[in-house]
């Protein structure tokens, strides 16, 4: 059954650019930087790079998780939050110009959620501050204490337990401390917490309808923060007896999650997920405490309680434990001005937006060379129809993708790939030069980086200009068979090397490894480079098919029951099948008539 949420919204695409519009306008000591609607980065008033002497702290990701992350930029806290689109990673030129309006000489610390999509997005564009100069920390926070210990890449997720971090590290940062320093307090504090929620509905997001997967007597435990699916869904049961579970769950000695033990100290956040009454979060956090001292021999030295970290409305909460010590305490006793802590505003109010301080890509390549050419060559023609056809591909499969996609993850995959597609069609009308195969493919991926947050988008962005590279390598005006073929495999290696995926791992590479396998077989056998093109997107889609048989290692469908993957494959291999189907079908049917 699927479900609309009522939501006091205007166009679904705006409703994280008017929420970072009222929050500077609720707290003048914020601004947020001028590059609406890709650049959605939220930062103190009182900061510029020029003057800052202090490590700047900086965290993201994607929204829906409001006050998470930008009602916690202040004095003593963030210095900017970088906002994604609604459960979509931020992208890399967001993050970077985040980095580069904030950070002074003494560098800046990174605290990421342990999401695929934010990992690369954040570590692409800590390398890249790092080639232009800045100094870079990354702390990743999983604080998820849900879910068994998995194979493969993934890890336990970042929930609420981020917020304590982002308050140690700012407090560190406050009092002066040293980039190597600020870095090592989170990280030690990243060690020591853990977090466990229960969800009594599932999110509604702000457009497509939203699966309502909990019946009226059913709760969910361990649910991810953007809608996915949870450990286990269980009858309801009082807050006395699920409350037991989940201290229990996040102490347990079996997977020692937290090195809490005994007689030790601790902190608890008693969090909302979003449409929780503060009544019943008040009445979890009074059961909890003397559960924690009882029960498990703990002593309590401070309680949290309030909606830290949401999921949009879910009902449900969450609750984190961290172990503490002098240090700890200090560092989340330290003053702070950031609104949610929460801390009092002043009247004092700067202008609420202020210019980024430099462009966010800077190409190297004249007006004239970035245009549609006039007359294009037989391999610009074939070019310009394979990449119509494989982005009308994905504007037509896009329902689908969000039907899969909302059984297995977020529900947005059609949604985010829509994008991309609508937009390389309308820039390929203008800016691709269709006769320069590298610099097209470079384009393309400029396209998608645009507009496409999420792990979708870097993902491709990484292939493109992982192919556009190998292919610049070629000297000749016109490229073979064997160098495309050639440029998918680094596409492949580069997305693999950074994502961490391979063959087997439920993702588009699933679809892709197949496709070039057959590719590089029938090319090396003598095969019509447009026979073996075709052949091979057979292989691309019977790989994609496969992925129902698969247990995921990657992303978010890793979180998922096999009962439920094995009914569905995986949107992103089936994505990835439909489009190459569709570009070689186009070379098929046009290479017979140009």
């Amino acid at each position: 059954m699927a479900c609309q949420g009522k939501k006091l919204i205007n166009d679904p695409n705006d409703v994280v650019t008017e929420f970072i519009e009222g929050l500077v306008e609720t707290y003048p000591g914020l601004q947020y930087l001028d590059g609406f609607p890709q650049v959605k980065v939220v930062l103190r008033a009182d900061v510029s790079s020029e003057t800052h002497d202090k490590v700047a702290v900086i965290s993201g990701g994607g929204s829906g998780h409001e006050p998470a992350q930008a009602g916690y930029v202040g004095e003593g806290m963030l210095t900017a939050a970088i906002c994604g689109d609604v459960f979509a990673s931020p992208p890399v030129d967001s993050i970077l110009a985040g980095i580069r309006a904030v950070t002074g000489p003494v560098g800046c610390l990174l605290i990421v959620t342990n999401y695929t999509g934010d990992r690369l997005n954040f570590g692409l564009a800590a390398e890249q501050a790092k080639a232009e100069g800045y100094k870079v920390e990354t702390v990743i926070v999983g604080d998820d204490c849900a879910l068994p210990p998995r194979r493969g890449i993934i890890g336990r997720r970042g929930l609420a337990g981020t917020i304590l971090v982002n308050k140690v590290a700012g407090a560190a940062a406050a009092a002066g401390r040293s980039l190597p320093d600020v870095a090592a307090e989170a990280k030690r504090a990243s060690e020591v917490i853990g977090t466990m929620g229960v969800a009594l509905s599932v999110c509604t997001l702000p457009c497509p309808a939203t699966s309502d997967r909990l019946g009226p007597e059913k709760m969910e435990l361990g649910p991810g923060i953007h809608g996915e699916p949870g450990a286990a869904v269980t009858d309801l049961q009082p807050v006395d007896v699920i409350i037991s579970h989940v201290l229990q769950e996040i102490l347990s000695t079996e997977t020692g999650y937290v090195p809490i033990t005994r007689g030790n100290r601790v902190v608890l956040m008693v969090n909302g997920l979003g449409a929780t009454p503060v009544m019943e979060l008040m009445i979890a956090a009074g059961k909890a405490v003397p559960k924690l001292q009882l029960e498990h021999g703990l002593a309590v030295d401070r309680v949290y309680t309030g909606s830290f970290m949401t999921s949009l409305d879910m009902a449900g909460f969450s609750i984190t434990i961290m172990k503490s010590d002098e240090s700890i305490l200090q560092h989340l006793d330290a003053a702070t001005k950031a609104p949610y802590w929460p801390v009092a505003v002043d009247g004092n109010r700067p202008p609420a937006k202020i210019p980024i301080a430099m462009p966010l890509s800077r190409s190297t390549k004249s007006d004239e060379s970035l245009c549609r050419p006039l007359n294009l060559t037989q391999q610009g023609f074939l070019l310009e129809m394979a990449v119509e056809s494989a982005s009308n591909a994905i504007i037509g499969l896009t329902d689908s993708l969000n039907e899969w996609d909302a059984r297995v993850g977020d529900g947005d995959c059609g949604s985010t790939m829509y994008k991309g597609a609508t937009a390389v069609l309308d820039d390929m009308k203008k800016h691709f030069p269709l006769n320069d195969a590298a610099e097209t493919i470079s384009e393309i991926g400029s396209s998608i980086r645009r507009v496409m947050g999420g792990t979708s988008g870097i993902i491709y962005v990484i292939m493109c200009k992982a192919a556009s590279a190998h292919l610049k390598a070629n000297s000749q005006a016109d490229i073979t068979a064997k160098q495309w073929a050639e440029a998918l495999e680094a596409a492949i290696t580069a997305v693999s090397r950074y994502g961490g995926a391979s063959a087997g791992y439920r993702t588009l590479l699933d679809a892709l490894i197949p496709a070039l396998e057959v590719l590089k077989e029938r090319l090396d056998a003598g095969d019509d480079p447009v026979t073996a093109f075709v052949l091979s997107s057979e292989a691309a889609v019977a790989g994609a098919e496969s992925t129902k048989h698969m247990q995921a290692q990657a992303g978010r469908s890793s979180y998922v029951s096999e009962d439920i993957l094995s009914s569905v494959p995986d949107p992103g291999a089936m994505a990835a099948a439909s489009w190459y189907r569709a570009a070689a079908l186009a070379v098929e049917d046009n290479y017979k008539v140009s």
